[in-house]
């Protein structure tokens, strides 16, 4: 069984629904046989590579939104998050354009390193106030995954998996994806958002039994008890 997952690491959302998606596929009796794939998405491609600003005024100013509304929303977030064992820290996080984080773990994808980037990124831009967009923290982060130097020097001295991102970007919004995180199953079943745990097992017990339906192999009937009692 296959789950794609779009994503972007600039989601507070989509930590938290990794979080619960998680433990769904913990408890899931055949996740030995499931693969997860983290698929780009971008809230905001057109912000710079570097935003000089809180996360308040990012949202209050390029969003439109109030202040105080941010601020509410922070709260109710964090909160939520918390409950997922998570400590976001709005405060402290870094604005900045995910792009380049999204090539990491494309590259991280290559050498089988790819949920682990995923972790790392969100972890540190929630909750420890890394700048997801610094060459030298992303350059660390591959490092310290067991990439090569040499190769994650490329993310900053070529295009290499760029095309992959905007391929993920197109293709989610031809699934009309618009917001995330967004899990597919099999192409089959769609999720939107961070849903609680339960709603992500009933999703995983329904598309295993869809691509795996039970077949009655006898071919004729034998002796059965059934609601009416046991019939000779």
């Amino acid at each position: 069984m296959k789950i794609e997952i779009w994503s972007d690491v600039a989601c507070p959302w989509c930590y938290i629904g990794k979080r619960r998606f998680e433990a769904a596929l913990a408890a899931f009796p055949h996740r030995d046989a499931v693969e997860v794939t983290w698929r780009s998405y971008q809230l905001d491609p057109a912000l710079p590579g570097h935003y000089d600003g809180t996360e308040l005024d990012y949202l209050s100013t390029r969003k439109g939104m109030p202040p105080q509304q941010v601020s509410q929303m922070f709260d109710h977030v964090a909160r939520e998050a918390s409950g997922e064992g998570l400590n976001y820290r709005f405060d402290s996080v870094v604005v900045a354009n995910s792009f380049t984080a999204h090539r990491l773990i494309h590259l991280a994808a290559a050498h089988d390193k790819q949920d682990a980037a995923k972790e790392r990124l969100l972890s540190d831009h929630f909750e420890h106030g890394k700048d997801i967009g610094n060459r030298e923290y992303l350059t660390s982060l591959a490092v310290g995954l067991g990439i090569g130097q040499a190769e994650a020097d490329e993310l900053f001295t070529t295009d290499k998996y760029a095309d992959d991102v905007r391929f993920d970007v197109e293709e989610g919004r031809s699934l009309g994806i618009s917001g995330v995180p967004f899990f597919v199953i099999d192409r089959k079943f769609g999720l939107s958002g961070a849903q609680p745990t339960e709603t992500f097992s009933a999703a995983l017990d329904q598309a295993w039994q869809d691509a795996n339906p039970l077949v009655l192999v006898n071919s004729a009937e034998g002796g059965a008890c059934g609601p009416d009692g046991c019939p000779a």
